[in-house]
């Protein structure tokens, strides 16, 4: 669950860099990761480490879901910019 989750959250923290289809897969993948993050975190029976990489993929999925967030206000304001010049 641990690999998992490590892997959504730098998935989503490199499809924030991706162009076009990169902002939905960032809020997707980011999500995603906090939530097995969330699972793997709570595994009270397992090692620290594989807890540490439960909380690590919670920080990592909640700064790539933020980056995608960014991303797509900023698409909209952009086209909010867009729509005021047109009239």
């Amino acid at each position: 669950m641990q690999r998992l989750a490590l892997a959504l959250a730098f998935g989503a923290l490199i499809a924030a860099a991706v162009p076009t289809p990169g902002l939905y897969l960032a809020l997707g993948f980011g999500l995603g990761a906090v939530g097995t993050g969330v699972v793997a975190y709570r595994q009270t029976a397992a090692s620290g480490f594989a807890r540490l990489a439960g909380a690590a993929a919670i920080a990592l999925g909640t700064v790539g879901f933020l980056l995608g967030a960014v991303r797509v206000v900023l698409a909209l304001a952009a086209i909010g910019h867009i729509d005021r010049m047109l009239v």
